[in-house]
């Protein structure tokens, strides 16, 4: 390929925003170019291996991080083709109505969004359509307005997952069936034989080796690829920097290092789709004359704002075994919005990927082994029942990523945190009444090895949209309010992040930004 070529719109980054542009954009007969720093991620049995997988970390990014404290890290971040959708949970909500607005929180304000949920309900719907979002209206009461039913069945219960959902509708709660992307044909809970997914107890945080999970390869990459021959896709291409004109307007190089070789790109239209993260190094990386604090950069707020919820992973142990394999269908919304003995938000709750002895043992538990003594890591796994609870954090300024001495640092000043501690107590309180022990232990090799609390796995907000321009770097469509060819349609667009899943609305936004991106190309 030469590195003199121009295209249409170039695309950096294959994750689900990036993915989504490319699947749309190609569809216009438009040249496009999708760069993935990456390569395909191989399948093979070291896939589903839990010691590779959450205890040596294969997949995950080697580079070093430093948090405010000083402390080295590696960042939960995952470079592939399809990006962290590669290992993600594949549950796809969409953000509740209310998340759109203003939320009060007893450590302050969840902002609201210069636009509404509506502008996003067609999107969202097209966006469930097209990652096979397995589903049931009607069963969550913090749900959405929607214009349509899902498209697929919700996964089926398996029976202890199944007890526990009766067990929650005695307690007067209201538990409902997540809503997965997968590729599953099931009868009588049993997949079909042509079925991609088997429903294995590998699905959530593992890649899938039977391209059976709803990731942004298997969806829109390879199939976009297939369907178009206008559409070019440069893995192993790191995008090192954006170069602009001398008014620094326009963007008009894209650097990319490739095997040791520096090429150059251009195109009339630039998205940046990279992940929050390192979508705003790409902008500090960026900096010039024109853009001296970093690209897009005049509002001083590239890499500020950053959210990545507060994440918990728990295990309890149920009195009786758990032979559950695909555990991930059950979620609890209850306490969403607040509880009768707390005005404020406290979060979501949801099914985690299903334990194994080798997770157990990775995890060092001493609490668990002083409360078990005689019990050995496997028998603790048989009997593990595991959830994941997520509760909003607040887009702090001072919360950021950035470059200092030439390394990346990542402040991060913990929001909300007792929101996230009464969801855990709610949980705990339902432990007796569902025939599990009243305990619950953490689980932090799935958040990712060596990453601080809170993983950045739900990494958003770094480059916020909004109609001003001193207080954000993206317009409502998702442009840079100081250059006229550059969008991002990752999650640094979040001006809030709710306490679901965000991977939805990345796709949803990417589909809604294409549109206006596809109207100016014509």
């Amino acid at each position: 390929m030469s590195s003199s070529q121009h295209y249409d719109v170039i695309v950096v980054g294959s994750g689900p925003g990036g993915g989504t542009m490319a699947w749309k954009l190609a569809q216009t007969g438009k040249r496009i170019l999708l760069l993935e720093r990456g390569d395909y991620l191989r399948r093979g049995r070291e896939n589903w291996d839990s010691q590779a997988v959450f205890v040596d970390g294969i997949y995950q990014a080697t580079e070093t991080w430093y948090s405010s404290k000083g402390e080295s890290f590696h960042p939960g971040l995952h470079y592939f083709v399809g990006g962290n959708s590669k290992v993600y949970g594949s549950v796809l909500f969409r953000l509740r109505e209310r998340d759109f607005g203003v939320i009060n929180h007893p450590d302050g304000i969840s902002p609201g969004w210069p636009v509404g949920y509506d502008a996003f309900e067609p999107y969202y719907q097209a966006a469930e359509e097209l990652f096979h979002v397995h589903g049931l209206r009607g069963e969550d009461p913090t749900e959405p307005p929607s214009s349509k039913p899902y498209a697929y069945p919700p996964v089926s219960h398996e029976p202890r997952i199944q007890e526990l959902f009766d067990g929650m509708k005695k307690l007067g709660h209201h538990p409902f069936h997540l809503p997965v992307g997968v590729l599953l044909d099931e009868k009588d809970g049993v997949p079909l034989p042509e079925s991609p997914c088997c429903k294995c107890d590998a699905f959530d945080g593992y890649p899938c080796a039977t391209n059976g999970k709803a990731d942004a390869q298997i969806i829109v990459v390879d199939p976009a690829l297939k369907a178009n021959p206008n559409l070019t896709l440069l893995t192993n291409a790191y995008v090192d920097k954006l170069v602009t004109d001398p008014s620094g307007r326009t963007i008009t190089g894209v650097e990319v290092i490739r095997h040791g070789e520096r090429l150059s790109f251009s195109a009339d239209i630039v998205v940046v789709a990279c992940g929050a993260l390192s979508s705003a190094l790409l902008m500090l990386r960026s900096g010039n004359d024109q853009h001296p604090n970093g690209l897009a950069n005049g509002s001083d707020q590239v890499g500020r704002n950053y959210m990545r919820h507060n994440n918990s992973t728990v295990l309890a142990v149920s009195k009786q075994p758990n032979p559950t394999k695909f555990q991930k269908t059950l979620g609890l919304n209850d306490f969403y919005f607040g509880s009768d003995d707390w005005d404020y938000p406290l979060g979501h709750i949801q099914m985690v990927g299903k334990s194994d002895g080798v997770q157990v043992h990775g995890e060092g538990l001493p609490k668990f082994l002083q409360w078990l003594p005689e019990m050995p890591f496997d028998y603790i796994a048989k009997h593990s029942i595991d959830f994941w609870l997520t509760s909003e954090d607040i887009p702090l300024p001072q919360n950021r990523i950035f470059y200092k001495d030439d390394k990346v640092h990542l402040d991060l000043t913990e929001t909300n945190m007792e929101g996230l501690k009464r969801l855990k107590a709610k949980l705990r309180g339902m432990c007796n009444d569902l025939d599990m022990h009243p305990h619950l232990f953490d689980r932090e090799l799935y958040l990712g090895k060596d990453v601080p609390i809170g993983g950045t796995a739900h990494q958003a907000g770094t480059l916020r949209f909004g109609i001003d321009p001193l207080t954000s770097v993206l317009d409502v469509n998702c442009k840079a309010h100081e250059l006229d060819n550059l969008y991002v349609t990752d999650a640094s667009f979040f001006p809030s992040i709710g306490a679901v899943n965000p991977t939805l609305t990345i796709i949803a936004n990417a589909m809604r930004v294409a549109d206006v991106i596809a109207a100016r190309l014509q």
